[in-house]
């Protein structure tokens, strides 16, 4: 887990689900303040191809994300119901397969929604997406925003739980202690 005195770095995957663009981020935690991105970018499916080859060609990728860097943690964005149903369907598509791959690899699995990661990352639960950007250039210490923008809501998915997850470990250590 992400305990206080743990000194090993830990791989946090962070995904923006969709079906046209997934963004992914592949971060490096050696501690709160010691975050790096080993990969940052957004797999693509073409619109004119069928759903199920979309969601093979997304499969794919997604384990291909996972066999390469083993993340200790997968954190991906709450789908949320939005005005446009096909879009919903289909972020919502993405989402189980990234969801039940995570799980299969035996990571750790965390959901968050849109607001809590602008809320971590920006100080805002209404941040704008060049917000969201500038914040994540600023925090990974990279010399652009990445782009497009789901690949820097994929990072900022990820330092959402690299903020998040040690508090969470802390608090089920002490809940842990507190039932012995």
């Amino acid at each position: 887990m992400f305990g206080q005195g743990s000194s090993e770095a830990r791989i946090v995957l962070g995904v923006d689900p969709g079906l046209t663009r997934c963004g992914y981020a592949v971060l490096e935690m050696k501690s709160a303040h010691n975050i790096r991105a080993l990969a940052i970018g957004v797999i693509r499916t073409p619109a004119t191809s069928p759903l199920h080859e979309r969601l093979a060609e997304l499969h794919g990728e997604v384990e291909q994300l996972l066999a390469e860097f083993t993340p200790h943690a997968v954190a991906i964005e709450q789908v949320f119901f939005q005005n446009n149903v096909r879009t919903a369907m289909g972020v919502g598509q993405a989402s189980g397969i990234v969801l039940a791959l995570a799980s299969r690899a035996g990571c750790e699995v965390a959901q968050y929604t849109p607001s809590a990661v602008k809320n971590t990352v920006a100080g805002w639960g209404s941040a704008t997406k060049d917000q969201i950007g500038l914040m994540v250039q600023q925090r990974l210490k990279l010399e652009s925003v990445p782009t497009p923008a789901d690949a820097a809501d994929a990072a900022a998915i990820a330092l959402c739980h690299c903020s998040i997850a040690p508090f969470i470990a802390s608090r089920d250590a002490a809940m842990s202690r507190s039932v012995l």
